[in-house]
């Protein structure tokens, strides 16, 4: 379908596929393999300074929104969803400092973020506090002129690989989620430290470990905003991102439907292609609905919030479980359409299905999704 780019966007589009098509592609089975992080891949994103799509000019960035980071994120999630979220997850952690950072903090980071010269990660998640963000059990108490961290946050994103933390700790337990703030910790502050690298299912190719923080000294103006604030940050940064997820979702289910329309066209059994059989092609066909509606609502949802910038929670957790949803279906699909070879590692969509099952779980699992959407629907029908 014709989605109306404008030159620019068009451009953007073109050098993320490009970009996947002859660099992600051609590495991703051995990515996988090795559990190797894409550093060469990385400077390569960054030198089409793809990094700074988000970032404002005045920060060395594009300037541009949401919709830019999508369409940029589809084709790099095309070629490779581990890949993508290396990428993806440095936005995750700029996205705090620019939404409630001090201007001194932003000059600081955002050009080396845009320019990709240091990558960033955001740190929510521990043992014990996940979508449940009030059982965080890290703290940050204030001594003299510096910000003392102790705690363990748990399955980081570009953990061990980015030298800018976006750290989620509390400062006030007694106000619950109220007394949750955000510090920036870099990777030379002294107290912090990684756990090994996790070893995990899918999107091996992204780096994923604990972050460890015992007396982690900081200065005292590394915190984001106004204590106490962080919770608020954390929602209005979660709503910004997920589109994101969403974006992989669909560049993961366009290339599953991809390579599985491909082999059912070569594919002959009792004299035919397989794609001639209906009970293929209406797999494939449902597929492709499926990914087109997914790509609607997310270019949909990514316009709304740059437009409004606001009543983003509902539409951007609908997009983030369709189009992940739909992600693991197509994936699913094409496996079963290529059978014993779609079973093996010869074949990428293999590691496709495995990459497709986090998509449905980080960032807000799609069940808390689903009950975020209730509550919002809850809340405009009581204005009614």
């Amino acid at each position: 379908m014709d989605y109306f780019l404008t030159e620019e966007q068009q451009m953007i589009v073109d050098v993320a596929r490009q970009i996947a098509d002859e660099k992600i592609i051609p590495a991703r089975a051995e990515l996988d393999e090795k559990d190797q992080f894409p550093a060469e891949i990385l400077t390569v994103i960054a030198q089409a300074d793809l990094f700074g799509l988000f970032i404002p000019e005045e920060y060395g960035g594009y300037g541009g929104g949401c919709f830019d980071v999508v369409i940029a994120l589809e084709q790099l999630g095309r070629g490779c969803v581990g890949v993508a979220t290396s990428f993806a997850a440095s936005a995750l952690g700029a996205y705090p400092i620019l939404l409630a950072g001090s201007e001194e903090m932003k000059q600081q980071y955002m050009p080396d973020v845009a320019a990709g010269r240091r990558r960033s990660a955001f740190a929510l998640t521990e043992a014990n506090a996940g979508s449940d963000a009030s059982g965080i059990q890290t703290t940050a108490v204030l001594d003299g002129d510096t910000w003392v961290l102790n705690g363990t946050k748990q399955w980081i994103t570009n953990g061990g690989e980015a030298q800018i933390h976006t750290i989620v700790a509390m400062t006030d337990r007694s106000k619950g989620p109220r007394g949750a703030s955000i510090f920036v910790v870099e990777d030379t502050d002294p107290g912090f430290s990684f756990g090994p690298k996790e070893k995990k299912m899918g999107i091996r190719a992204s780096s994923t470990r604990e972050l460890i923080m015992k007396d982690c000294r900081i200065p005292k103006d590394r915190l984001v905003g106004k204590v106490g604030s962080g919770f608020i940050t954390v929602m209005k940064t979660l709503d910004l991102s997920r589109p994101g997820i969403a974006a992989l979702g669909v560049g993961l289910g366009q290339a599953a439907l991809d390579e599985a329309v491909t082999y059912a066209k070569q594919r002959v059994q009792f004299g035919k292609p397989i794609i001639s059989f209906q009970a293929v092609a209406h797999m494939l066909a449902d597929m492709a609905t499926q990914i087109e509606a997914s790509r609607a609502l997310l270019y949909a949802t990514a316009k709304h919030i740059d437009a409004h910038g606001k009543d983003m929670t509902k539409v951007a957790s609908m997009c983030k479980v369709m189009a992940t949803d739909m992600a693991m279906k197509v994936t699913t699909d094409a496996v079963q359409i290529l059978a014993g070879y779609g079973f093996m590692r010869d074949y990428p969509v293999e590691k496709m299905m495995r990459d497709a099952k986090i998509l449905q779980i980080y960032e807000g699992t799609n069940q808390i999704q689903r009950n975020v959407i209730g509550q919002e629907l809850n809340k405009e029908y009581n204005k009614k």
